[in-house]
C-alpha cells in the first residue's frame, strides 16, 4: 500500500509514520471519491495520485528546510492559496503535523470538501476559508499573517504574486511550484517584486522523485511591507498583471 508515496518520501528524507500513511490513504480516498462530483483534479489514479500530487507536495519540504522553514517540531503559519483539492498543503500538514495550516479556496463546493478532509482526518490546527485572495488580504488577522504562503498551480508569477504578497509577514516567504515557463515568469516579474515587497530567492528544478516531467520552485521572500493598494480588486491582478 501506498510504495510509490513510502519510496519517494524515503528518497526525499521525509520519514512518514504508519499513522501519517493511514491518513494519506483515507486522504486518497475521499479526494477519489470527492472527484466524482466535484471538479477536484483529473488525476485520480492510485499510482498517479501518490505521484502527481502527494510527492509533488511533498518535495516542497526539502527546498523549504534550506530556508529555515519546516524545520521538523517548528510551528509555523502556512497558507495554502487556491488550495483547490488541499495541494500541497494538507500533504505538508500531514508530513509535519506542527504547522498551523490555513486553506484558502474560492470555490464554495471545494472549500466544503476541504472542511470534510479536516473533520475526516482529525486534523488539528487547520482552518478553512472560502474567498478571493484579493478580499481575504484585506482583512486584518489575515494581512501579514504567515511565514509560508504554498501556491500550486493558481496563476502566473506576476500576478501571484499580488494575490500571495500581502499574506506574508516581512521575512515570510512564498513557494510556487511551476511548470517549464517558470524562468520567463520570473523575469516578468521583476516589476511586480519591487513594487509588492519581494525579493526572488530561487528558481530552481524541482526534485520529484520518479517525476516524468520536469517541474520548478520559485522561492520569493518578503523583504517590504506590500503597499495597501494591493491586492487590486477582484480580477484585476489576472486581467492588469504588475
Amino acid at each position: 500500500m501506498l510504495s510509490t508515496l513510502i519510496r519517494g518520501a524515503q528518497q526525499l528524507g521525509v520519514e512518514l509514520d504508519a499513522h501519517q500513511l493511514d491518513l494519506f490513504e483515507r486522504y486518497y480516498r475521499l479526494l477519489k471519491s470527492a472527484s466524482s462530483r466535484i471538479n477536484l483534479t483529473s488525476v485520480t489514479g492510485y499510482e498517479a495520485v501518490q505521484q502527481r500530487h502527494f510527492l509533488e507536495s511533498l518535495a516542497l519540504l526539502p527546498a523549504l528546510r534550506q530556508v529555515e522553514l519546516m524545520a521538523p517540531g517548528r510551528q509555523e503559519r502556512v497558507l495554502d492559496l487556491g488550495a483547490g483539492a488541499g495541494l500541497p498543503g494538507l500533504p505538508l500538514k500531514i508530513a509535519a503535523p506542527g504547522l498551523s495550516l490555513t486553506l484558502l479556496e474560492a470555490t464554495a463546493r471545494k472549500a466544503a470538501f476541504l472542511r470534510e478532509v479536516v473533520s475526516e482526518l482529525a486534523l488539528e490546527q487547520v482552518e478553512v476559508l472560502s474567498g478571493r485572495a484579493e478580499e481575504v488580504a484585506r482583512q486584518a488577522n489575515q494581512r501579514q499573517a504567515y511565514e509560508l504562503v504554498v501556491a500550486r498551480a493558481v496563476a502566473p508569477l506576476p500576478t501571484l504574486l499580488e494575490l500571495a504578497l500581502p499574506f506574508l509577514r516581512i521575512g515570510g516567504v512564498l513557494a510556487a511550484p511551476k511548470g517549464s515557463r517558470a524562468p520567463q515568469e520570473v523575469t516578468r516579474s521583476e516589476g511586480a517584486l519591487g513594487l509588492l515587497g519581494g525579493k526572488l530567492l530561487s528558481v530552481a528544478p524541482l526534485a520529484v522523485p520518479g517525476a516524468p516531467r520536469r517541474s520548478w520552485l520559485v522561492l520569493v521572500r518578503k523583504v517590504a511591507l506590500t503597499p495597501e493598494a494591493y491586492p487590486r480588486r477582484p480580477g484585476i491582478p489576472a486581467k492588469r498583471p504588475l
